[in-house]
């Protein structure tokens, strides 16, 4: 997916393990078929997750979710992962890695879900929760910047992308997030990449946990209505948007951020990732719906 991809494999995983953490070394690692494009997923046994970054960008993650992820947890209503060993970079990863307990579940489907009103509810219970953590010495999320500061990147995505969505709908829903006013507050805690892939539901289909913290830092709230398009049924998001409180300017803005992070996967893993730029389709399609559907 990426040109400067670390290699990793089951025997890479193996040798890590046995030569830091040799407690570890008898237990089998399997690949986690998952869309993620930072990290590779490994499981270690049926209690714990080895995370190897695949990019430079992703390595600093590592020790910002062993720094932060302990003291978030408490005040969340649902499991995030636990992180229990700190690798060490070795031949063949330069980076800083990391063990953590496996969480079960499943991941969402984009749109479908069996009980789209609690998962809502879930949705909006975690979120408000994190934004409500202590922010004083936290970092900077990935996605802290303004809409604004994203507007050339958008505009070369939806160039890129003219012969596969509508892109004058689509800059028309742009245009109008960009109008919107900025976040009158001070920085919160936000996870900044609540999308299928970094949730998981259990049977009945309640959110369970919400893993992969590597986006999050402070920023504004508005970034964590994503899973208004990328995870909830039309039905479903006047539920989630009056359990966040989200006001019009908020959504405006959650609206922009839900566009143009599906643009950029849209095009940057139009060829390498199917599962991720069919997710990134829908939500174009359904921002595009919502938008015609107020006009």
């Amino acid at each position: 997916m990426h040109a400067d991809e670390l290699d990793i494999d089951e025997a890479l995983v193996r040798r890590m393990v046995a030569a830091q953490f040799p407690q570890w070394a008898d237990l089998p690692a399997e690949l986690v078929d998952s869309a993620g494009t930072s990290n590779a997923m490994y499981r270690l046994g049926a209690d714990l997750v080895v995370r190897i970054p695949r990019i430079p960008g992703a390595a600093e993650d590592i020790g910002k979710e062993h720094a932060w992820l302990p003291r978030l947890a408490p005040r969340l209503p649902v499991a995030v992962p636990a992180p229990v060993g700190l690798g060490e970079p070795a031949e063949g990863c330069p980076w800083p890695w990391s063990v953590l307990r496996w969480l079960d579940g499943s991941n969402p489907e984009a749109g479908h879900s069996p009980q789209p009103g609690l998962l809502a509810r879930d949705l909006a219970s975690f979120t408000t929760a994190l934004h409500r953590a202590d922010p004083t010495g936290g970092p900077a999320s990935y996605r802290s910047e303004s809409l604004s500061d994203r507007d050339g990147a958008i505009r070369r995505a939806l160039a890129a992308l003219a012969d596969v969505i509508p892109v004058e709908a689509a800059t028309s829903v742009w245009e109008a997030a960009l109008r919107a006013p900025s976040h009158p507050g001070p920085p919160v805690w936000i996870h900044a990449d609540l999308q299928p892939g970094n949730l998981l539901v259990d049977g009945p289909g309640r959110l369970s946990a919400v893993i992969d913290f590597g986006c999050a830092g402070l920023g504004d709230p508005a970034v964590d209505l994503l899973p208004a398009w990328y995870v909830l049924p039309p039905a479903a998001r006047d539920t989630f948007r009056a359990a966040v409180g989200a006001d019009d300017a908020a959504w405006a803005r959650g609206t922009g951020w839900a566009l143009s992070v599906a643009l950029m996967e849209l095009d940057y893993y139009r060829e390498t990732n199917p599962r991720m730029v069919r997710t990134a389709r829908y939500v174009v399609g359904e921002l595009l719906a919502d938008h015609a559907a107020k006009s």
